[in-house]
């Protein structure tokens, strides 16, 4: 999982450019930003990217100026979410069918082959976690997208193996089973 730095920095890149982000059509957008030494580099500026940050942030165990600076992000993305809800929106419903159809072929290589795709499931259940918080984000998403994911729930919950948390322990606690009950357990392999 990415550090704390590592979240922060693709918070405090991403809201520099998430006005003119949220008025383009482009779903992908380059941060140009650097990530923390010895960390994997950015991913492009997505609405799903900002709000898994911000929600492994809130579940993290945070110095006092970590928490200062979580919580002036977070009011500073109230503020553009606000001025800009209809942009949001339609940035949120277009990201959600994105990550909708990353997950539903992710979920279709495991049925295809379990033994070769099973290891993938911690880093790929990311997409899941992302559906979940764009949900929230965007007000008219498609009866077929939800229908769509509702589907692939079942299917995951076919093979699912309940178990322990996933990711590091430390994100659990924003991270509840009642809700996020694909990051207890793991696939059949």
């Amino acid at each position: 999982m990415p550090s704390v730095e590592y979240d922060l920095g693709y918070l405090r890149a991403g809201l520099a450019a998430l006005e003119s982000y949220l008025l383009s059509k482009e779903l992908y957008w380059n941060l140009g930003a650097s990530s923390p030494r010895g960390e994997p580099a950015y991913p492009p500026l997505t609405l799903s990217g900002l709000l898994l940050s911000q929600a492994r942030l809130h579940a993290r165990s945070l110095d006092f100026s970590q928490r200062d600076e979580l919580a002036r992000i977070d009011e500073q993305m109230d503020e553009v979410r606000s001025r800009w809800r209809v942009a949001w929106d339609n940035k949120a419903a277009h990201d959600f069918r994105a990550r909708l159809n990353l997950w539903r072929d992710f979920i279709e290589e495991y049925r295809e082959r379990p033994e070769a795709n099973a290891d993938r499931y911690a880093y790929e259940v990311r997409l899941r976690v992302m559906l979940h918080l764009l949900a929230s984000e965007a007000s008219d998403i498609p009866v077929n997208e939800t229908d769509l994911l509702a589907g692939l729930d079942r299917l995951l919950q076919a093979v699912f193996v309940p178990g322990d948390f996933i990711w590091e322990e430390e994100l659990s606690s924003g991270f509840p089973r009642d809700t996020y009950w694909y990051l207890y357990g793991n696939l059949k392999s």
